[in-house]
């Protein structure tokens, strides 16, 4: 709904673009000096997979402003040793996705390279309404994932939700670069930016 309030259509732009960042914004307006108070959940990152790039990818995401919860049935990656004071869930993500509701302000990312632990997770997020999906992995590696995903009856326009090849092309290597280039890609997704374009220039 637009409210009660008569607003132009540049005003209501500015006003729709407060609420997509999730940031209330006040504006010299046409109609007078307005305040859009936004209220919304906070952003989330939900990590599949409690790995190296996990490690620094958290608490990257952390200082950005995401509510991070990393998730991974293997016990022996998911520790408070390798992850203090970040959210773990020791269960399939599948399960986890059920539990955890990822909405509009939620990322997803799946970084197991283990197709029976990211599959599932990757269905589940396909599902749901999340602003960004990611997935590690080669372009051929992205390719089976797709053609799994298709047998499950997901479309071409669902699948192209997935961004894999995850993370902006910086030319980086180690975990702490991929990191960085996913979280970059992340936030390109959260301001409505294509970051694919980049990546893949026509």
């Amino acid at each position: 709904s637009d409210g009660e309030l008569a607003l132009g259509a540049t005003s209501l732009e500015t006003v729709r673009a407060a609420i997509a960042e999730g940031r209330s914004h006040r504006m010299d307006a046409p109609e007078g000096d307005l305040f859009t108070q936004v209220i919304a959940q906070p952003l989330r990152m939900l990590i599949v997979g409690a790995v190296h790039i996990t490690q620094a990818l958290a608490q990257m995401a952390d200082t950005a402003g995401f509510q991070v919860t990393v998730i991974d049935p293997r016990r022996a990656f998911a520790t408070d040793a390798r992850f203090p004071n970040v959210e773990m869930l020791s269960a399939w993500p599948d399960e986890a996705m059920d539990s955890l509701h990822p909405d509009s302000q939620t990322a997803i990312i799946t970084l197991t390279h283990d197709a029976k632990i990211d599959d599932p997770a990757l269905a589940r997020a396909l599902r749901s309404d999340v602003f960004y999906i990611g997935a590690l992995g080669s372009r051929k590696t992205h390719a089976r994932r797709i053609e799994r995903l298709t047998e499950l009856g997901f479309d071409a326009e669902q699948l192209d939700r997935i961004h894999g090849p995850i993370g902006l092309d910086l030319g980086g290597r180690a975990p702490a670069e991929i990191a960085i280039s996913i979280l970059a890609e992340v936030i390109a997704a959260r301001h409505g930016k294509d970051p694919r374009a980049k990546k893949d220039p026509p």
